[in-house]
């Protein structure tokens, strides 16, 4: 069974940083495009920073500058540093990726894979 598991969320003060992780694990037969996205209440979830399986990055105007998505060496795990935190980035963040499970006969269907999310709070 293919599944996202995310850590690293918590509470911290405006201005200090995070790092939160996301691993891909289970029998995975190609992964792609991993990103994080967020929800807050009363919102729709929005996309925050994204990375392609040949490291392009796409990032939210508000990430920009103070974000950083990247993979892991074995590409199935990505990280969102998040560096001088403000109260409106408090959200749920939930990890993302586009991936085919390994199946006994090749390739599964490609399908978008969320995590269970993470809770960022920020206080000001």
């Amino acid at each position: 069974q293919v599944q996202l598991v995310e850590s690293g969320g918590g509470l911290v003060q405006a201005g200090n940083s995070l790092r939160l992780s996301c691993a891909a694990s289970g029998k995975i037969f190609s992964l792609s495009t991993m990103a994080w996205y967020r929800q807050s209440p009363g919102k729709q979830r929005e996309l925050v920073a994204a990375i392609t399986d040949d490291g392009t990055t796409n990032y939210t105007d508000s990430a920009k500058g103070r974000f950083t998505i990247s993979r892991g060496n074995a590409k199935n795990t990505v990280y969102l540093d998040m560096d001088n935190l403000k109260p409106e980035d408090t959200a749920v963040y939930f990890c993302y990726a586009r991936m085919s499970p390994s199946t006994g006969w090749g390739a599964g269907n490609e399908r978008n894979y969320w995590g269970q999310g993470t809770q960022v709070t920020v206080s000001s």
